[in-house]
């Protein structure tokens, strides 16, 4: 009895020694997992950074665009190969994007510190190799107690930029900064809607517009047959003071913006000792109106905005990229080779020994967007521009243009640019945009007459000739398919 005993008892020992043995061989507790939560402060889409109180949202688009007799996103051939019908202009031009967006906020005792970028990355047909392509970035700013400091869109624009219902990025007649512009900026809350906006702007921005040297006497160049003066601007001395005031309500937006603008030269020569104009300032001042909850039909509306500049002319023939100039042909008329009408965007000229002459240019643009139902939209949108240069600055021009091109005809800088176009859109699912777009881009220029020409330079296959001077006009059409996320 004894020995059974000590046998049932050292084998429970036994089992308890293993048990203790495994048991010290189990892994500790694991620590439980944090998985990520949805931030619901600031709207949807935002989610908390695991291990932080920061919220970040990630987003952006691909989109699939292909333009007909045009450049790039429905820019229309106002300029270069295809202004002139050249047989080296592309008939088509394709263009692949992806845009990634990278929302960030979290709550401080000073208020909320927002980040936002974007970056596109893109392949355009007949530019990009295989395997290429190019990389963007857009926008890149910090916002933090009323302040914005960084690449983002000016405090003078509204919040349409240049696509108040467009497809194209080259609807001209007022300002656009859609891809960001360096500044730093401060935005008053007064409640209601009402806000106040200051900032300073990189003035020397990709799209700022030239200041022509019309002088030759001292060293300077002669002005192309292009109608394109040397670019004589100097470097960046001041940024762009810019500001609105904007109210934001249920039926719509109102907006009144102001920019003033520094416009300074190189010299009168190729030397320093031939002396410079004084600088001057030139200014722009737009006001913009939407209109929200038309009665033809839930969620139409219709913007508009207006732009009056004077010294700073990009402030009105803008783009998302660079401000244009204008050179188109046509058929020749009386005998004539072709036709041709250009028009010069300019801050200003000056030539030898005068001071800079400030161009003036205004312009009107908008859109009406009608649904038709909640998956199909049709838009109506047009655009009218005018650059005037008085009567100092077109003497000095004429005067050296008839230097490189001799003849009667008469000679005046002055001209007009008008734009009509239309784009329907399904929408077959969410965040999903097929559209179709027609744009019509007409030159109104101011010479009359003919001249004989010698060219208009190695990039145009243009014969030594006679030309008439015309009024041209140039249609394009885009399709494009996007994708948000």
């Amino acid at each position: 009895m004894i020995r059974a005993r000590s046998i049932l008892f050292g084998t429970v020992a036994g089992l308890f020694a293993i048990s203790a043995g495994h048991a010290a061989d189990l892994p500790l507790k694991a620590k439980a997992v944090e998985y990520v939560k949805v931030c619901s402060l600031y709207g949807a889409g935002f989610f908390y950074v695991p291990g932080t109180d920061t919220c970040i949202k990630l987003g952006g688009y691909l989109r699939a665009d292909l333009t007909i007799h045009g450049n790039n996103q429905n820019g229309p051939f106002w300029n270069g190969v295809g202004g002139a019908g050249e047989r080296t202009a592309n008939g088509f031009v394709a263009r692949s994007r992806m845009a990634v967006t990278i929302d960030t906020r979290t709550a401080t005792e000073y208020g909320v510190v927002r980040t936002f970028g974007q970056g596109d990355w893109q392949w355009t047909g007949g530019t990009d190799v295989v395997g290429g392509g190019t990389f963007a970035l857009e926008n890149a700013f910090v916002q933090f107690a009323g302040f914005t400091f960084g690449k983002s869109a000016s405090a003078y624009s509204t919040p349409w930029n240049g696509t108040p219902g467009n497809n194209s990025t080259s609807l001209i007649g007022g300002n656009d900064t859609s891809t960001g512009v360096n500044n730093i900026q401060y935005t008053w809350q007064f409640g209601n809607g009402l806000t106040a906006s200051f900032g300073v702007d990189e003035a020397i921005a990709y799209d700022r517009t030239a200041l022509g040297n019309l002088n030759t006497a001292l060293g300077g160049s002669a002005i192309a047959a292009t109608g394109i003066p040397p670019n004589a601007y100097g470097g960046q001395d001041t940024p762009d003071f810019v500001g609105r005031l904007r109210l934001d309500q249920v039926w719509g937006l109102m907006q009144i913006s102001a920019a003033a603008h520094n416009v300074n030269s190189t010299y009168y020569g190729a030397t320093e000792a031939s002396g410079h104009p004084d600088d001057k300032w030139g200014f722009a001042v737009q006001g913009a109106l939407q209109l929200k909850n038309l009665p033809t039909g839930p969620g139409d509306d219709l913007k508009i905005d207006a732009t009056y500049a004077n010294g700073a002319t990009r402030y009105v023939i803008a783009t998302s990229g660079v401000t244009p100039n204008f050179l188109m042909f046509g058929d020749g008329l009386g005998g004539a080779y072709r036709s041709v009408g250009f028009g010069y965007s300019s801050d200003g000229v000056y030539g030898t020994g005068s001071q800079i002459e400030l161009t003036t240019a205004w312009g009107i643009r908008g859109a009406f967007a009608h649904n038709w139902n909640p998956n199909w939209q049709t838009t109506l949108f047009g655009s009218y521009s005018s650059v005037d240069y008085n009567g100092q600055a077109t003497g000095l021009y004429c005067a050296q243009y008839k230097v490189t091109v001799p003849g009667a005809y008469k000679c005046d800088p002055d001209f007009k640019v008008y734009q009509v176009g239309t784009r329907t859109t399904w929408t077959p699912v969410k965040n999903l945009a097929l559209s179709a777009e027609v744009l019509y881009a007409h030159l109104d220029q101011s010479f009359e007459g003919s001249a004989a020409y010698a060219g208009f330079g190695a990039s145009l296959a243009k014969p030594a000739a006679v030309y008439s001077y015309g009024d041209q006009g140039t249609v394009s059409v885009n399709f494009r398919a996007q994708r948000n996320f």
